[in-house]
């Protein structure tokens, strides 16, 4: 089984220093809502975002959304051998049900996750049966509770290797994990690069996220024969 981090993700509730920002106070009053358990969203809140720390990293939910719904989609995942995980900038870790069925409109998605913020669970009435958990967790503790056998991250600034080559050497592992930036711009945290094994590099430019899901996804599923054993 492999399991996928989506890591630091521009996926975050307004952070409260910016609740008083002309920008978000228009925002939340025109939506009716308390920017407390509101996704931070570039589209919307780039004045705001100006002076925030890191910001171009932040405020980038349609990443999160587009790489869970290739993820989520996959032959890899309806076998039963993929594993997802959000990580997010503000480190908190989103487990994901692999019976999860994502909205597929995003507005609808953002509303999902700011129900997820505010309960911490989905649905927040089924407790017994989850499609989505919150913690708040590091890197390093969302480590300590899956227990990998190896870890690749995936970045602009790793070991150039192809995708066939970097999935070749996990293949035999017990319970590997791959990294993928859920970020618009940047690179991983160094906290974050110290976890992996290896760190390596897929093309000399920076992929959109959900593509190097997609090729990661592939890669496994080529890897283990899974196209030919389902048909």
């Amino acid at each position: 089984m492999l399991t996928l981090i989506i890591a630091e993700s521009a996926l975050e509730t307004i952070p409260e220093n910016l609740w008083t920002h002309p920008t978000i106070r228009k925002w939340t009053k025109a939506h009716r809502k308390h920017p407390q358990f509101a996704l931070l969203d570039r589209s919307y809140h780039h004045p705001a975002m100006r002076k925030l720390e890191q910001s171009e990293k932040r405020g980038r939910p349609d990443i999160v959304h587009f790489a869970l719904l290739e993820a989520l989609g996959s032959p890899l995942n309806k076998e039963g051998l993929l594993q997802v995980y959000i990580h997010t900038f503000t480190d908190c870790a989103i487990w994901v049900n692999p019976e999860t069925r994502l909205p597929r409109n995003y507005s609808r998605f953002v509303s999902l996750m700011e129900q997820l913020f505010e309960f911490r669970k989905i649905p927040p009435q089924k407790p017994e049966k989850p499609l989505l958990i919150l913690r708040q967790q590091t890197p390093t503790q969302l480590m300590r509770e899956v227990k990998p056998s190896h870890i690749l991250a995936l970045s602009r600034i790793g070991k150039p290797q192809t995708i066939e080559a970097s999935v070749s050497k996990i293949i035999e592992e017990n319970k590997p994990v791959v990294f993928v930036g859920g970020f618009p711009h940047g690179n991983f945290a160094e906290a974050t690069s110290n976890l992996a094994d290896e760190v390596v590099s897929i093309d000399k430019e920076m992929l959109e996220t959900w593509t190097v899901v997609a090729r990661v996804i592939y890669e496994y599923e080529r890897a283990v024969s899974l196209p030919k054993k389902r048909l």
